[in-house]
């Protein structure tokens, strides 16, 4: 992992199977990533996309698939041209889902350019997991 780590933890009451449902099932990954259609067959290697709408604004983020590991790990690449960034590997970052123990899910995601950025992001993915928590307990 390179640049600035942003980290956001939670623990879930709920068993690891349903937090994983949550993580990969379309209709809670529109709810989980503000609206956006969340698209992969989350094979190692394959592409993953989410498209909607963002203040007004149309987009299509794109990752890659690194890691399934069912019920543990979930590892994929995110690129949003919404950043202004060109669309090269270095303005990619690497999101990793982690869940372990009693379910505590873990989410980190590298290569943030300064620490404001991996705070910012650190805020969304608290935003994120609360979700998560609250659709698996549900």
């Amino acid at each position: 992992m390179t640049g600035y780590l942003a980290t956001a933890e939670v623990d879930i009451n709920a068993p690891a199977d349903r937090v994983w449902n949550v993580l990969t099932d379309p209709a809670e990954l529109k709810q989980l990533w503000f609206g956006a259609d969340v698209a992969t067959d989350w094979t190692v290697g394959s592409p993953i996309t989410w498209t909607g709408e963002w203040e007004g604004k149309p987009f299509q983020d794109k990752g890659k698939i690194l890691e399934v590991a069912p019920g543990r790990l979930l590892k994929f690449t995110h690129f949003s041209p919404l950043t202004g960034q060109p669309d090269a590997p270095e303005n990619y970052h690497t999101l990793t889902y982690e869940l372990s123990g009693s379910t505590h899910l873990t989410l980190t995601q590298d290569n943030n350019s300064t620490k404001d950025e991996a705070t910012h992001a650190q805020g969304m993915w608290e935003s994120l997991l609360a979700k998560v928590k609250e659709s698996a307990e549900g």
